[in-house]
């Protein structure tokens, strides 16, 4: 073999390690809670994950039809907390603008382990369901005075 078929050929063989350590390489870890009520699958995600006390806590939730697994538009629901010294928080949702997609806030007061669930229904006429609950940590509020910017 000529010198340059050989490092062509050791090129290639390069790229395609690269190419399959990347495809082996761990991905993303999923951190959406996945609920179920009678009649909807629901996916919950929040930023920052653990949220902070004392900060306010952005929450996406996807819903979608568990039977047809269509995404549900224009439904109507809320995310609710509750701690061991039962403080509560609780919002609605509010609509899109991604299909299937509700957004809400929540600002919990103290750090600990907190109690969450999930309320929906596809409008008005029909009754909320509601998810079994899930515990989420939350983290002690950001010192006063200290750059989170970093």
């Amino acid at each position: 073999m000529t010198r340059i078929v050989r490092l062509q050929l050791k090129q290639i063989v390069a790229v395609i390690g690269l190419v399959s350590a990347a495809a082996c390489a761990p991905s993303k870890p999923i951190t959406d809670e996945r609920l179920w009520t009678d009649d909807f699958e629901i996916r919950v995600s929040s930023e920052p994950l653990p949220p902070r006390a004392q900060e306010p806590t952005m929450y996406a939730i996807y819903v979608r039809d568990k039977k047809t697994r269509e995404p549900i538009v224009n439904g109507e629901g809320r995310i609710f907390a509750t701690n061991s010294d039962r403080h509560s928080t609780w919002n609605g949702f509010t609509y899109g603008p991604e299909v299937g997609t509700y957004h809400s806030r929540l600002k919990f007061i103290t750090a600990g382990e907190w109690a969450l669930g999930v309320q929906f229904r596809r409008d008005s006429t029909h009754a909320l369901q509601q998810s079994l609950d899930w515990r989420q940590m939350v983290r002690p509020a950001t010192p006063l005075g200290s750059d989170t910017s970093k």
